[in-house]
């Protein structure tokens, strides 16, 4: 089966190159473990200025991006596509992304197409019609949707199979069992002073992972509670 295929819709395509260039997103693409093709609405116009964006309806300040370009854009994508692969769009208006959307996503296998904002926002009926799922990265504003999309394009990647040297890393991240990550360490055994945990010199491997998870519950409580209220909320229901 191929890898997933991600088709960005962006005013900035040079953005991207370089998240195929570099570390382990750069080695998968290398190995074509997936497919990334960059779009611009400008390639989509009628117009001598290839205009994509407008004033705002109502007045205001800034610019809006015009529906008609990306329409275009979005169908000449499934033109070559050949499937129906979603319409996502970064932007705050959409529920907070977690590892859990993107290893749904990634679980299907097809990829998707990512709309790119820019300006004041996108016109709302291109919204309304034609994206299929939002996503906010979090509470702050960005330029553009280019880093955000590039975020999860990593985040989607690393999932993909012999992409990560060891197959077992991934699962163990971070918000995958809806805990931070325990603490690590490496050499040397003393640094400043400060000794690496006994337990981990240990060679008790059943010592180990209970130790690690219950580091892991203790991080997440000191950084992030509300992870652990919501993991105990989806022990309850199940």
């Amino acid at each position: 089966m191929p890898g997933p295929r991600f088709d960005v819709i962006t005013l900035f395509p040079d953005q991207f190159p370089n998240l195929v260039e570099m570390g382990v997103v750069g080695r998968a693409f290398k190995k074509q473990l997936f497919e990334l093709n960059c779009w611009n609405p400008r390639d989509f116009t009628d117009d001598p200025h290839r205009t994509v964006d407008d004033r705002p309806y109502g007045g205001g300040p800034g610019m809006v991006m015009l529906a008609e370009p990306l329409v275009r854009c979005v169908k000449a994508i499934r033109d070559v596509r050949g499937d129906n692969a979603p319409v996502i769009f970064l932007t705050p208006h959409g529920p907070l992304l977690k590892q859990a959307d993107i290893r749904g996503l990634s679980d299907q296998g097809q990829g998707v197409i990512f709309l790119c904002g820019r300006y004041e926002g996108v016109d709302q009926r291109f919204i309304d019609d034609y994206v299929d799922q939002t996503y906010c990265l979090g509470d702050f504003v960005l330029s553009g949707g280019e880093l955000a999309v590039a975020c999860f394009v990593d985040a989607w990647v690393r999932l993909l199979p012999d992409v990560l040297n060891h197959a077992l890393s991934a699962t163990q991240d971070s918000f995958e069992s809806g805990l931070l990550d325990c603490p690590h360490y490496t050499r040397p055994e003393v640094f400043e002073n400060k000794a690496v945990p006994d337990v981990l010199l240990s060679g008790n491997h059943a010592k180990i992972e209970s130790w690690r998870f219950d580091q892991a519950k203790a991080y997440t409580k000191r950084y992030r509670p509300e992870l652990l209220d919501q993991t105990d909320k989806s022990v309850k229901k199940a």
